[in-house]
């Protein structure tokens, strides 16, 4: 057992160093701000302490709450106002939280075929025979193997981010063994899933880009001359999406290429990994049954909760795990994802309340009046706005209505071309979903690597993910809308 290359201050001193500090500076710039007569944007003043809470170490969902009801105050919302919006606009997030809690069931469900507890197996087994000689080899196939899963979890097996917690954990000790740096790894999730999602139009990626992009595309458009098609959107989105990727790339290669030392705990794993490490014949016909079906309900009925709760249902029918445990597996999975679906139904409250200040277009709008008719200008600020307020909301899909009003005619208005625009607002929305406390992303990373209590959710999975996944898009996506 190796130590830690980490060590974390005492309660007091991180209070007394970090907190305290904080809170000082930050009640004396406010304060300095009342007293100069400025006003502070109350989305700008929101998204700010949220993150600043989240960095001291607050649970997501009381950062989210706080900073909602503070945003709602600074913009002169009545607090019963407030609370109102926060609690009206639960009941979206409640619904995906619904199907991210059926996700993780399906999940868990096919953890019990055996398949992912086969593969840790034999990556474990080809570990053994010889360390020194394939520690390389292996730690590439690894990362090949995660990048793979993320693209398939998006676009041909929908369950997103369910499959982590559920795959990594039997895992952890393999990548102890061979030294990798988790940081890289959460990198790799996250980039491969936003990639899949933003370029493929399947599955997820058919719900944001058709659904969601396209339409508000269209809607906001119709009556200044715009007219976009669903071929269009992947090749909008190509350069953005090779952004992603280089970002992938220099974390692994580059950031977190060198060696990390964690405690490795034997004989632990999570209960879902705890399934035979057999799988006969009936049970893979079963699980290719299973996901097959669940993909066809899931493009035939636009549902990924139907699809999930199919899918459940065939592997149960086919005695993947015994009918009496039913019971026990939707639990488990309701256990894997419930942090998940908490955060983002708390979530859509906070997007709710920053929608109820009326300060959101007034953000984007202040950025337009800046820009004036520089076009580079122009894509880079409507870039990094977009950026702002996606870390705020942690969900890209969210972000598209919001920005659409104001970046359609904006873009439209600095001579974008129809493919460029596409670009700006498809970016523009994407970026900060991975990098957000709040995003399922980063929360799905740490749900895995942090099974055995050694990977931070900000310092490990936010803050690498936000710089890695998000300066490459903004430099490509730039590059893209002044190309198209």
């Amino acid at each position: 057992m190796t130590d830690l290359p980490m060590s974390f201050p005492s309660d007091g001193e991180f209070l007394r160093k970090r907190v305290l500090p904080v809170f000082g500076l930050s009640a004396a710039i406010y304060g300095g701000s009342l007293v100069a007569g400025l006003h502070i944007n109350a989305v700008v003043l929101s998204i700010a302490v949220m993150m600043t809470l989240c960095l001291l170490r607050l649970p997501v969902a009381i950062a989210l709450v706080s900073a909602a009801v503070l945003g709602g105050l600074q913009a002169g919302v009545s607090m019963t106002e407030t609370i109102t919006a926060l609690n009206e606009n639960l009941l979206i997030g409640s619904q995906v939280g619904m199907t991210y809690i059926m996700i993780g069931a399906f999940a868990v469900a096919l953890a019990r075929s055996g398949l992912l507890e086969l593969l840790a197996a034999k990556i474990s087994g080809r570990l053994g025979t010889g360390e020194a000689a394939t520690g390389k080899s292996i730690k590439w196939t690894l990362l090949l193997i995660l990048c793979a899963a993320s693209v398939m979890s998006q676009n041909l097996i929908p369950v997103h981010i369910a499959f982590i917690p559920v795959l990594i954990p039997p895992l952890l000790g393999i990548m102890n063994r061979l030294r990798m740096d988790r940081r890289a790894v959460a990198c790799v999730l996250a980039c491969a899933i936003s990639s899949s999602y933003l370029l493929l139009p399947t599955g997820f990626g058919a719900i944001f880009l058709n659904d969601i992009l396209l339409t508000n595309l269209n809607n906001v458009g119709a009556d200044l001359g715009l007219i976009v098609t669903a071929d269009m959107a992947p090749k909008a989105m190509f350069l953005p999406v090779m952004g992603i990727l280089a970002g992938m790339f220099v974390a692994v290669f580059i950031t977190y290429r060198k060696p990390r030392d964690y405690h490795t705990i034997e004989n632990e794993a999570p209960a879902a990994a705890k399934v035979p490490v057999t799988l006969d014949l009936t049970q893979l016909l079963a699980t290719i049954a299973a996901l097959l079906v669940a993909l066809v309900c899931q493009i035939k009925f636009d549902s990924l909760l139907i699809g999930a709760m199919v899918g459940f249902v065939i592997l149960s029918f086919a005695g993947i795990f015994r009918w009496r445990d039913q019971d026990d597996v939707f639990t488990e999975g309701l256990r894997m994802m419930a942090q998940v679906a908490v955060i983002i139904t708390i979530a859509s409250g906070f997007a709710g309340v920053l929608s109820a200040t009326g300060e959101v277009q007034p953000l984007v709008a202040a950025s337009a009046a800046f820009i004036g008719e520089n076009k580079a200008l122009g894509a880079a600020i409507m870039l990094l706005v977009g950026l702002f307020i996606t870390i705020g909301f942690g969900d890209s899909f969210a972000s598209v209505p919001i920005l659409a009003p104001v970046y359609v005619p904006l873009a439209l208005a600095l001579g974008f071309s129809p493919l460029a625009t596409v670009a700006l607002l498809g970016a523009a929305a994407a970026l900060g979903d991975a990098g957000s406390p709040a995003s399922t992303i980063t929360l799905g990373a740490t749900a895995g690597l942090n099974a055995d209590g050694q990977h931070d959710h900000i310092k490990d999975s936010v803050i690498p993910t936000f710089i890695h996944a998000n300066f490459g898009m903004v430099l490509f996506a730039w590059a893209a809308a002044l190309m198209l």
